[in-house]
């Protein structure tokens, strides 16, 4: 019973907090282009910047992955190191918000499965976008990137099968990313997608596997959803007509 009462409060005031104000999720382009190999990038940083201040994404070229995490963005490349990148980079797919939580919630001893299973109690629906925020120390994290392509561009369910993947033991860091609903298929990934990026700033990808120690979790309910959609390139080309859900699947490492 008493726990039936807490749950119901920390629903109440998830909830509570996250309506005073729109919050917008913007994307560029959709997740099936870029599973096709649309890569070329058709949005700068310094635009995508003007959007939110928090998301995840990629590169021009398929050039590694991207966090925005308080107003700075982070490249993390198949070398495995965290660059900088110029504002005048261009992205070819990208997920961004104003990151405005309500409630943290503290969490210990989970794995990547634990806090999908806490995030679902919590959220008032499975129908909603969640900007999700886990800044802790951790055990171990598992994560990947992928290399810069050359044209003709492979599938991205071709270059993940190559992918060069990183693992790291006692590492504090954030992770950064979003709930999507099931609705998004073809558009984004439904589900969870997440990257992580260390506090140090030398460890970084894309999500593959995690132990959380100890952390403060941060979710922010999303109400608008905004895409921006290419108007030239090879985006105009592409056949979007086909269920790619197995090779969306094979390429986050599900």
């Amino acid at each position: 019973m008493i726990k039936s009462v807490v749950f119901l409060l920390g629903v109440f005031l998830f909830v509570s907090c996250s309506q005073h104000r729109p919050q917008k999720l913007v994307q560029v382009s959709t997740i099936d282009a870029l599973l096709q190999g649309v890569y070329d990038g058709n949005t700068s940083l310094q635009t995508l910047g003007k959007y939110g201040d928090f998301g995840i994404g990629t590169f021009n070229g398929l050039d590694g992955e991207m966090i925005l995490l308080d107003g700075h963005f982070y490249q993390i490349k198949a070398d495995g190191k965290i660059y900088h990148p110029e504002s005048d980079v261009q992205t070819p797919f990208a997920s961004v918000t104003n990151f405005e939580p309500g409630k943290e919630y503290p969490l210990n001893k989970l794995s990547y499965s634990g806090l999908k299973a806490t995030i679902d109690s919590l959220a008032p629906s499975p129908n909603l976008f969640y900007a999700i925020k886990l800044k802790g120390t951790f055990e171990k994290v598992k994560t990947r990137s992928v290399p810069m392509q050359r044209k003709p561009y492979p599938p991205l369910v071709e270059v993940t099968e190559n992918q060069p993947e990183f693992e790291t033991v006692n590492v504090s860091g954030t992770l950064v990313g979003f709930y999507c609903p099931p609705y998004v298929t073809g558009l984004n990934v439904p589900g969870y997608h997440l990257h992580f990026l260390s506090d140090d700033k030398n460890f970084g990808g894309h999500l593959l596997a995690f132990e959380l120690k100890s952390g403060q979790l941060q979710i922010d309910q999303i109400n608008e959803f905004s895409l921006k959609i290419p108007t030239e390139g090879h985006f105009l080309k592409t056949s979007l007509d086909e269920d790619l859900s197995e090779e969306l699947q094979k390429a986050e490492g599900e």
